[in-house]
């Protein structure tokens, strides 16, 4: 019961990632071609990927 209560919230966790790092592209590339910063939601992104694959296998 709690896997799947796991598992869904880490789901949405890792969908509401996506979408602001998608929303806050054009953001990143304007930091990082007149800021010269580096904004890290890629990371992000792949950190709640790989917990929501390690959820899904257990």
């Amino acid at each position: 019961m709690f896997d799947r209560i796991r598992t869904a919230a880490l789901f949405g966790l890792h969908q509401a990632t996506v979408a602001v790092g998608i929303s806050l592209f054009p953001v990143a590339v304007f930091a990082r071609r007149h800021l010269g910063v580096n904004v890290p939601v890629g990371r992000l992104v792949e950190t709640t990927t790989e917990a929501c694959e390690t959820a899904a296998e257990e």
